[in-house]
């Protein structure tokens, strides 16, 4: 059985839904929080059991009978978000699961300039001390995040944000159909992958073209300083801490690391990738 956390999330059940596409119901199994969302996927025939990181005692028994886990990582940061991936990694091993997969991220490195990063390279040191079997999905830079970051430039026409380098932005649908290939596809990688990445980096000077050719409207380009778009985002009710690790995410592109582009995702998918102006088409379309 293969069983997924966090399957009532963004990505998670995207995963649990291209799984079901090339396997029985009753082969996939859910962890999640919360039951009662994930009750149409019970429905369908997928094991549904409650299992919270934040509740160690209750993951082995969510986790009973995999053969393969994927870990969904934690939306949370710093020592949160590594000592939940150790509950549920050391609950992995309590409960006797073949391989653990992991979704890590482009970049993750001890010293990465962005914090999920580092805590990316601290799970993954801790899958490596397991002695199991583990797969790090290393995972292009979400586009949904940029697409966050051009919400004001939408109404305003102005890209307002530090200055950044090129990121290879990649699509969750992508992403989740890799994951489903790798699973059903076990013993594919062992640990880390190659980067899973969307076919082009792009800085948001290029992403400032593509945003007028998509709406035939003019899109400018400005460079804010990082202490005033930090001092932006406090005035906002951004708290401290996450105007931070959002300034990081331009600090760490800067730095270049999340520029690599591979042709794993697409050799995985048997597809060319999302382009970035494939998803801000869709997103803009809603």
């Amino acid at each position: 059985m293969i069983i997924v956390t966090g399957a009532t999330g963004n990505l998670g059940r995207r995963i649990v839904e291209r799984l079901l596409e090339r396997l029985p119901a009753g082969r996939v199994g859910v962890s999640v929080r919360d039951p009662r969302k994930a009750q149409d996927l019970a429905d369908r025939g997928v094991r549904v059991r409650q299992g919270s990181f934040d509740d160690p005692a209750s993951l082995p028994h969510a986790f009973e009978d995999a053969e393969q886990l994927l870990l969904v990582s934690l939306d949370r940061t710093g020592e949160a978000c590594v000592t939940g991936h150790r509950a549920a990694i050391d609950a992995a091993v309590k409960a006797g699961v073949g391989r653990i997969l992991y979704t890590s991220q482009v970049g993750a490195a001890h010293d990465s300039h962005f914090q999920a990063c580092r805590d990316h390279a601290q799970t993954e040191d801790l899958l490596r001390a397991t002695g199991l079997p583990w797969t790090a999905l290393r995972n292009g830079f979400y586009a949904a995040s940029a697409l966050r970051f051009l919400e004001s430039a939408r109404h305003t026409g102005d890209i307002a944000l530090p200055a950044d380098g090129p990121v290879a932005w990649t699509g969750h649908d992508d992403l989740a159909e890799a994951a489903a290939a790798i699973l059903t596809d076990e013993g594919c990688f062992e640990g880390p992958t190659p980067p899973l990445t969307g076919p082009a980096a792009l800085d948001f000077d290029a992403i400032a073209e593509t945003a007028s050719q998509v709406t035939g409207r003019p899109f400018t380009r400005t460079a804010v300083p990082d202490d005033a778009f930090r001092e932006q985002a406090l005035t906002h009710g951004v708290p401290a801490p996450i105007a931070d690790l959002m300034l990081s995410i331009f600090t760490a592109a800067r730095d270049g690391e999340f520029t690599t582009v591979d042709p794993a995702l697409a050799e995985l998918t048997g597809r060319e990738p999302a382009t970035f102006r494939t998803l801000l088409e869709h997103a803009w379309a809603e």
